[in-house]
């Protein structure tokens, strides 16, 4: 079994970084996998698709059962894609995880940006689990797990270039 961190209280400050959009672009991920698809391979290479056994992940407390719920939202800055946004889903632990995965083309041009991943919950209308980072060029980015598996959820996550006054966010779709 894992050790599970504990869960930390989030400054309003960070909590004002990250906004639900109105509006984000998705794409389909698929159908829930069976157990026997889920974690074939242990892996502890990080992923765009988002990897439970990464090192990151390991060090967020991600049960290492989780798996994608929903589909994946989009990160856009003047227009263009610079980040996945996932919710992810552990069946062993029962929490929810947001994952934020930062695109090579914009980590190659951005320098440094500020980063957050969360789980927003549409049934106590707040943001939970958010962890975030200021001034990283990292790629994977795993928030807290929160006890939201019998609520409407989905992932939430912003980036933020240095030099632009807001971020960019974006959010997984609606699971319930």
């Amino acid at each position: 079994m894992r050790i599970r961190y504990a869960k930390t209280a989030v400054a309003a400050l960070t909590c004002a970084m990250l906004a639900v959009p109105a509006g984000a672009a998705y794409a389909g991920s698929g159908p829930a996998p069976k157990p026997s698809e889920r974690s074939a391979a242990k892996s502890t290479a990080p992923s765009a698709e988002g990897n439970p056994n990464s090192r990151l992940a390991e060090a967020a407390g991600v049960c290492d059962d989780a798996y994608q719920i929903g589909t994946t939202g989009y990160v856009k800055r003047s227009g263009v894609t610079i980040a996945s946004v996932k919710q992810f889903y552990s069946p062993d632990c029962k929490e929810n995880y947001g994952y934020v995965w930062v695109w090579e083309s914009f980590r190659k041009t951005a320098g440094d940006y500020d980063v957050t991943a969360a789980v927003y919950s549409y049934s106590q209308d707040e943001v939970l689990g958010t962890r975030a980072w200021t001034n990283t060029t990292r790629q994977e980015f795993w928030s807290h797990g929160t006890d939201t598996v019998s609520e409407c959820t989905a992932g939430v996550g912003s980036v933020r270039k240095a030099g632009d006054p807001v971020p960019n966010n974006a959010a997984s779709s609606k699971r319930c």
